[in-house]
């Protein structure tokens, strides 16, 4: 990225990052800000060049609100088409990671797909396809699924998940259900409460009339912390530990937008303190973009 040519305009707004006058920073801020990414070189070369910390937190802080001025644009033009899931995940970890490579995240999953695939024949039973999917993903590449700890915003990233090859059942899940699209197996994420688990659904369960029980359109249940398949006696049992009415709600299919709310939301989550609260606020202000 090359920076923006510093004209006189651009020389005096850095100028005044400095100055202790709050509403001639907000005004300097928002200008800046508003230049877009072209910006960052320059705040960049500035922060290389002085010396005081607080000064260099301000300019921080402008860089992350240019990638998050983006981040809010491109999550909105996805919110509007929202059929890729890994899209959609690979969006949110740019939250983190703003210049993470999105090619190398769906490479990796391509390799995965096609080790896969190459396991994979149409006369498996729905239990023997999710047998090689979990063959390839936790065996072969050795996928490790950890529990959800808001102490580790990483093990909600994809592209981390992908690379450290260990991450919770949302980062997982998201990448188990990629994989399951890109196969044409019937996977969703369903809504049971607390959890993040998959159904395997009947191949036909988009066309049933929707006074069916949606807990019937489901086969089974797939755990993508570790690929542990559960029955409708597990969850049903699940249900009475709870004290919880297993109500059919909690068995229909949540779409990509609600998926990667889900995500959105528990990744605040990791936020909740003093230091970072506006990140928090950020994430949630992401979560309800995909209300509209």
């Amino acid at each position: 990225m090359s920076p923006l040519k510093e004209n006189k305009e651009i020389k005096a707004l850095l100028h005044l990052i400095d100055d202790p006058d709050e509403d001639v920073y907000k005004t300097v801020s928002e200008k800046l800000v508003s230049f877009g990414k072209e910006i960052i070189p320059n705040l960049e070369h500035l922060w290389e060049n002085i010396h005081n910390e607080d000064l260099q937190e301000r300019i921080e802080l402008l860089i992350h609100r240019v990638h998050f001025r983006d981040l809010t644009q491109e999550f909105s033009q996805w919110a509007q088409y929202p059929t890729d899931l890994i899209e959609g995940a690979i969006i949110v970890a740019k939250y983190n990671y703003p210049d993470m490579q999105a090619d190398t995240v769906r490479q990796e999953i391509e390799k995965i797909r096609r080790n896969t695939w190459l396991e994979l024949n149409n006369y498996l039973t729905p239990i023997e396809k999710i047998n090689v999917v979990n063959s390839i993903f936790y065996n072969y590449y050795k996928h490790k699924g950890v529990e959800i700890s808001y102490d580790k915003p990483e093990d909600f990233l994809i592209n981390k998940t992908l690379e450290s090859r260990k991450g919770n059942a949302i980062s997982n899940g998201i990448i188990y259900l990629g994989l399951c699209h890109l196969l044409d197996i019937p996977l969703r994420a369903v809504n049971i409460p607390r959890q993040f688990i998959l159904g395997y659904m009947q191949h036909d369960y988009e066309t049933v009339v929707p006074s069916v029980n949606p807990a019937d359109n489901i086969v089974f249940f797939v755990d993508p912390l570790n690929g542990q398949l559960y029955s409708h006696k597990d969850i049903e049992n699940y249900f009475k530990r709870l004290s919880v009415p297993p109500v059919a709600s909690y068995y229909r299919p949540l779409n990509n937008k609600k998926v990667i709310q889900f995500l959105l939301d528990e990744l605040a989550k990791c936020f909740d303190n003093d230091r970072n609260y506006y990140k928090m606020d950020e994430l949630l202000s992401l979560s309800s973009l995909l209300d509209q």
